[in-house]
């Protein structure tokens, strides 16, 4: 069983950083970053990116948002959401002028260490099919292709990563 101070849980810790769990307060500064974060994946993909359809309100409501601040104020965002079985990293993303310092590195580690401490054993993400370089980068960080989903505008490629058991 999990216990209540693990579900609310204001900090996680990872690799010597720190990220914040987000609240209301941050609302227009993720929905920015997200934005900012996704938009050269418009061009690749085609259509709009699935993390800029959402209603982030709901987001808020439904699912633990996770920011980085940086001196200029948030500059990265995990959006994650804990399920019966695995833990779904729904967006990663970083501000593009924070890009290049290891967010991207950092928020997968942080999305598999809330998986562990949630008592999760695997975690699952999903990219746009045409984003290669996505792919190839989950690849190497040990996720692997589940499936391809076809939706009527968009092909998701479906990704999964089994998580080893701490080290006694």
């Amino acid at each position: 069983m999990v216990s209540l101070s693990v579900l609310n849980a204001r900090a996680l810790d990872v690799e010597g950083r720190t990220l914040r769990r987000a609240d209301l307060s941050d609302l227009a500064a993720v929905e920015a970053l997200q934005r900012a974060a996704y938009a050269r994946n418009r061009i690749l993909l085609g259509v709009e990116p699935v993390p800029l359809l959402w209603d982030y309100a709901r987001v808020f409501r439904e699912r633990e948002v996770w920011v980085l601040d940086g001196s200029e104020g948030v500059v990265a965002v995990a959006i994650l959401h804990p399920r019966n079985d695995d833990l779904l990293a729904d967006s990663l993303a970083a501000c593009p002028r924070a890009q290049g310092f290891g967010h991207g590195n950092l928020l997968l580690a942080a999305a598999e260490a809330r998986a562990r401490a949630l008592g999760r054993d695997t975690v699952r993400l999903y990219t746009g099919e045409p984003l290669s370089a996505n792919i190839n980068w989950y690849r190497r960080k040990g996720y692997a292709i589940e499936r391809v989903e076809q939706l009527p505008d968009r092909r998701l490629v479906h990704m999964a990563k089994p998580l080893a058991a701490p080290a006694a």
